[in-house]
């Protein structure tokens, strides 16, 4: 799995790697990445698996990821995504 890889490949802990899906395939990076985030219009499925759930493709929801859960609103132009 390329989560795993990097992890060992950089020397990054997986708690410190950040994963952005929205698809049934994404599941396993979401699951074992420290900060898994579904994007909004992901399926409920998706969504339970990761440890945040930003806005949709439509509302700019991996920008939102990215200033939010990433960034953590450091500089962030977008407003954060509704908790989840």
């Amino acid at each position: 799995m390329v989560v795993r890889d990097t992890s060992r490949i950089f020397e990054i802990p997986l708690d410190e790697i950040a994963t952005i899906g929205d698809m049934a395939n994404d599941i396993p990076m979401l699951a074992v990445a420290g900060v898994g985030i579904a994007m909004g219009n992901s399926s409920e499925e998706v969504q339970s698996v990761a440890r945040h759930v930003t806005t949709s493709n439509e509302d700019d929801g991996f920008a939102n990821a990215v200033d939010h859960f990433i960034l953590g609103d450091r500089g962030a132009s977008t407003s954060p995504p509704p908790p989840a």
